[in-house]
């Protein structure tokens, strides 16, 4: 298994560092995408994505995959405060708003 060729080369931390970068590089355009698609209604969404991370991240017993599920846990809940932010980037003309979405 991969996990296992990674704890062998002790390797375990820079796949979870780069697993965190790539999912933080991940979220940042699904906010700009879900901003100007659903405006900021899609929070709950980030919620329970957020949630089930995190119940997975306490289920999993390999640190490596434990590690990446929290990652991407805290991410989602980042996601929702980014969300709100990215209303305030577009009201400031700093992002195209979606001329089909109500204001």
């Amino acid at each position: 298994m991969m996990t296992d060729v990674l704890e062998a080369y002790r390797l375990t931390g820079l796949g979870t560092g780069i697993a965190a970068f790539l999912i933080i590089g991940l979220f940042h355009p699904v906010v700009i995408k879900a901003e100007y698609r659903w405006g900021t209604r899609c929070w709950w969404v980030f919620l329970i994505l957020g949630l089930v991370g995190a119940a997975v991240s306490l289920w999993v017993e390999n640190i490596l995959l434990s590690s990446i599920a929290g990652v991407f846990a805290f991410s989602a809940f980042w996601t929702i405060k980014e969300l709100f932010e990215q209303r305030e980037r577009v009201r400031k003309g700093w992002f195209p708003q979606n001329p089909r979405r109500r204001a």
